[in-house]
Formats: structure tokens, sequence, C-alpha cells
């Protein structure tokens, strides 16, 4: 069983490496995006065609992401109680 200052270093420590999660989450989103305009600007027509997989693995990380903040969340919440 943590001590209170032991859990909330513990709490702490979480709620870094959900900022680095986060961080490493968004540059996969601008990553992808950065993805799509080239695919999109290499095809002169104005109907690219951009693969299915990009628009899935970007919904995917958004989704990710807002997972992320709402564990972020919660530790605040549950740090705040302490």
């Amino acid at each position: 069983m943590f001590s209170l200052p032991e859990l909330q270093a513990q709490l702490t420590a979480f709620r870094a490496k959900l900022a680095e999660a986060s961080e490493h989450t968004n540059r996969a989103v601008e990553l992808l995006d950065e993805a799509r305009e080239v695919i999109v600007n290499a095809h002169e027509q104005a109907d690219a065609w951009v693969p299915p997989e990009l628009a899935a693995a970007v919904d995917r990380l958004g989704k990710d992401a807002d997972r992320l903040r709402a564990a972020d969340d919660l530790v605040n919440t549950y740090l705040a109680r302490l």
C-alpha cells in the first residue's frame, strides 16, 4: 500500500506518461495530415484518391487522443481530491 505522498508521486509520473503519449498521438495525426496533403497534391485531378486506411488511422488516433485526455482529467480530479 502506498502512502499519500507516494501515491501522489506515482500519479504525477503517470500524468507525465499520459502527456508524452498525447504528444506522440498528436504528432502522428500531424504526420497523417501531411501524408494526405502529399497524396492529394501528387494527383493533379480534382478527385484525388486517398487510401481509406488513412482516414481510419486519423479517426482512430483522434479517439486515442480523446481517451488520453479523459484519463488525464480523471487523474487530475483524483489528485485534487487527495
